[in-house]
């Protein structure tokens, strides 16, 4: 399986780099993971509701070039659908089963997904009603791919 994570802007803190290796590494028996990084656009502190959807825009369109035609996308957003760790396992079998070998989840930045975005998703997931930092959702979203192998191969992992 081949999994990406298409995410806006550059992670600058070493301890969630540190995280999202150890991720990768571990990953690395079950599937070929690959981080997509797309630049975030500059813009002020203070936006108006044009302005920041004029960001997501940007954003989005940045996000679609990195996006095969064959992939299954999944946007994280606070909207989207809440898995157990179970639950996403069982989800990742199903498309691994039915020749979906490609996936993509999508972060978007500080002000979230385009509208564009969304509609390409295939599936959104959420971890939470709360709202998460961008960067620290790329180290959770990776150790609950890692646990969802672990879980469909039967091998132990933590609760």
């Amino acid at each position: 399986m081949n999994i990406s994570i298409i995410t806006v802007g550059k992670l600058k803190e070493k301890y969630l780099t540190l995280g999202i290796n150890e991720y990768k590494k571990r990953l690395t028996s079950y599937a070929k993971v690959e981080i997509i990084e797309v630049p975030d656009e500059k813009a002020p502190e203070q936006l108006s509701e044009l302005e920041m959807e004029q960001v997501k825009v940007k954003e989005g369109e940045r996000i679609l070039a990195k996006i095969a035609v064959d992939t299954h996308v999944i946007a994280l957003a606070i909207e989207g659908k809440m898995y157990s760790s179970e639950q996403l396992a069982t989800e990742m079998d199903k498309l691994a089963t039915y020749g979906k070998s490609k996936i993509a989840f999508v972060i978007g930045g500080s002000l979230g997904l385009s509208d564009a975005v969304m509609a390409r998703a295939n599936d959104t997931m959420s971890f939470s009603k709360m709202t998460f930092p961008h960067q620290l959702m790329r180290l959770l979203l990776l150790e609950q791919v890692y646990r969802g192998f672990r879980i469909n191969r039967g091998e132990p992992y933590h609760k």
